[in-house]
């Protein structure tokens, strides 16, 4: 095991805790002698055993349902309210190993110790916030649930075989996703303009923004092309890499989003780099693969930021315009910002152009400036910065040791740079400031880092 994330006391016996709430169980039948009660306690039972015995499993399954809405992608999940038990699910398996079994040790990192400001600053905001409710409740129901799963997944991912059943798990899920989306697109569900795609438009779903969908399409794609690209794993996993980053690529195609194209030839530039040495050559495949996903797109059809729009097309002027609202917000409060998820709330207030309508920031970077000034920018910046060479280090260690990297670790690594890197360019046109993607690739990089700074037997140099 790693050294420094073991504890030394030993974890309680399945058998000890079985046996404890069979007796439990004993109790309530004999209180309440009803069928039900067995049915439910043993479903419990078993329920408590998994969480507590696998609580890597639980919190990469609570990442996948609160990220890529998994109970809005396929409705008929919804009404079992997967989410909150998954949230129940991980505090208790991260509660019981760190304060009962001592089988996970907290440590920190500077990449951890940046979010940790960053997530204060947003917190102090809040009183300063000119909607407070509404920053209140985004920061109780979203912000907050970041907050503890960054640190819960970087103390979490601590073993080869986690790195391999989180490349699988967000793979497998980003299939999911991406092949909902192409058959909404195929039967013209919830399209947006008329030709952009989108899922759960109808029951009010997050995935409804073509923009948001994109953004959550892109996420798995450094993952799957991971699978794909590295050499000594299964065939089988090449193989989920490879039809996933197709469907994944033809899914964000489909959503004609601008930011998600930017984030596709990130994601592909990064592996690009690893592997074609003649910088030309690569530089002319990514002006030719730039035009072609422009032209599959069929961006310049959209009735918004198509080409029958002369001039700065609507979209790219209303981009403008939201930028400069931001800059103001910043400008007159540039301590906290307008607060939390407040944004659209004060656009009436400082838009150069009022057409009628509040309209979202759509950019990380001018998003996260209006609602936490120009400190929180810093703050922000700062996190980024810090994580960005976190990764760029431990893909060079792991690709320069002295003896062979595992292929996980060579995927997972390098999958987590690209999935950085793309952040970053999409997040021109993608607001993802407060979202779940920047600090799942800051918990996955300190997870990573740490692994790797651990296990002496790779003999990095």
């Amino acid at each position: 095991m790693p050294v420094g994330i073991i504890g030394v006391r030993p974890p309680i016996s399945p058998i000890v805790i079985t046996t404890l709430l069979t007796l439990l169980i004993a109790a309530l039948w004999s209180l309440f002698p009803h069928p039900l009660i067995a049915l439910v306690a043993g479903i419990a039972l078993l329920g408590l055993l998994l969480v507590i015995h696998s609580p890597v499993w639980v919190g990469l399954l609570f990442i996948a349902f609160s990220f890529f809405r998994l109970h809005e992608v396929f409705p008929q999940l919804y009404s079992f309210r997967i989410p909150l038990l998954l949230a129940l699910g991980t505090l208790t398996t991260i509660g019981w190993h760190t304060l009962v079994t001592r089988n996970i040790t907290p440590y920190n990192s500077r990449e951890l110790s940046a979010f940790g400001i960053f997530f204060l600053l947003v917190t102090i905001g809040l009183l300063f916030a000119g909607n407070r409710p509404e920053a209140i409740s985004y920061w109780s129901a979203t912000f907050v649930k970041i907050g503890i799963m960054t640190l819960a997944l970087a103390w979490l991912l601590r073993e080869l075989d986690h790195f391999r059943f989180t490349l699988r798990l967000l793979t497998t899920t980003g299939l999911a996703v991406g092949l909902v989306t192409l058959y909404n697109k195929m039967n013209g569900i919830g399209l947006v303009e008329g030709t952009r795609v989108t899922i759960g438009r109808s029951i009010g779903s997050v995935l409804g923004d073509p923009n948001d969908l994109a953004l959550v399409l892109l996420f798995p794609l450094s993952f799957a092309l991971a699978l794909w690209l590295t050499r000594g794993l299964q065939w089988w996993e090449r193989g989920l890499g490879l039809v996933t980053s197709i469907t994944l690529v033809s899914a964000i195609i489909a959503t004609q989003s601008r930011g998600g194209l930017l984030g596709i030839a990130a994601i592909c530039g990064i592996y690009g780099i690893y592997r074609i040495h003649s910088k030309l050559l690569l530089g002319g495949i990514g002006l030719v693969g730039m035009l072609g996903l422009y032209l599959l797109a069929g961006i310049g059809g959209r009735q918004s930021g198509g080409v029958a729009e002369s001039g700065i097309d609507q979209s790219a002027m209303g981009r403008l315009h939201a930028w400069e609202a931001a800059i103001g917000m910043a400008t007159d409060n540039p301590l906290t910002g307008v607060g939390l998820n407040n944004f659209y709330y004060n656009y009436f207030y400082y838009s150069p152009s009022w057409d009628g309508l509040n309209h979202a920031v759509h950019s990380t970077w001018f998003g996260v400036l209006a609602e936490t000034g120009f400190v929180g920018l810093i703050a922000f910046v700062t996190m980024v910065t810090l994580t960005l060479r976190s990764s760029i280090t431990t893909v060079h260690k792991v690709q320069h040791a002295a003896s062979p990297s595992p292929p996980e670790l060579r995927a997972i690594s390098e999958g987590n740079l690209a999935g950085l890197v793309g952040f970053c360019i999409s997040g021109t046109f993608l607001t993802q400031g407060f979202t779940w993607p920047i600090y799942i690739l800051l918990a996955l990089s300190v997870a990573v880092a740490h692994y790797v700074k651990s296990v002496h037997s790779l003999n990095l140099t």
